[in-house]
């Protein structure tokens, strides 16, 4: 067996990644079960000095989470609402709060540190709110520009039908 050392350079973490390999069945409390761990330790060491791992996205660590333990979307509706909100947020439309970032830390147990991650959301198309007037009829509002040219493109298509 060769002299345990600090691992420096690539080469070195590679022949302690096969070294490890090697010893990986190992019995524990044994010379090769002890060298294995501090094998092991090392190269988790010269990792953590040399190879930044990005947080995971939160959307992709809630699926994960899902996933993992067998649960389904509905299973997420008492931390996050309803049905609806359950596909927003897991379809990129709608951020989490830090409501629900709290939520399905205590609920679920996934790390806050992860849910606060920022990430990409999906912008939704113009919103158009549909009034009902007296006659029972939808008129459209548009308080912005981008909402009265989204009207206008609605009254042109209404009437060519």
């Amino acid at each position: 067996m060769q002299d345990l050392r600090p691992i420096k350079t690539e080469t070195d973490y590679q022949t302690a990644l096969k070294e490890i390999e090697n010893l990986f069945s190992a019995t524990p409390n044994t010379p090769e079960g002890d060298r294995l761990e501090i094998l092991a330790t090392l190269v988790d060491a010269y990792e953590d000095a040399r190879y930044d791992i990005p947080a995971p996205d939160p959307i992709e660590a809630i699926h994960y989470h899902l996933e993992s333990r067998g649960l389904t979307r509905r299973d997420l509706e008492p931390y996050l609402g309803s049905r609806a909100r359950v596909s927003q947020i897991l379809n990129r439309q709608r951020a989490l709060s830090l409501g629900t970032i709290r939520q399905l830390h205590q609920g679920l147990g996934i790390p806050a540190e992860i849910l606060l991650q920022p990430y990409r959301v999906r912008k939704s198309k113009a919103r158009v709110v549909l009034q009902r007037t007296t006659s029972s009829r939808k008129r459209l509002q548009s308080p912005s520009p981008v909402l009265r040219e989204a009207k206008a493109q609605y009254r042109t298509q209404r009437s060519r039908k």
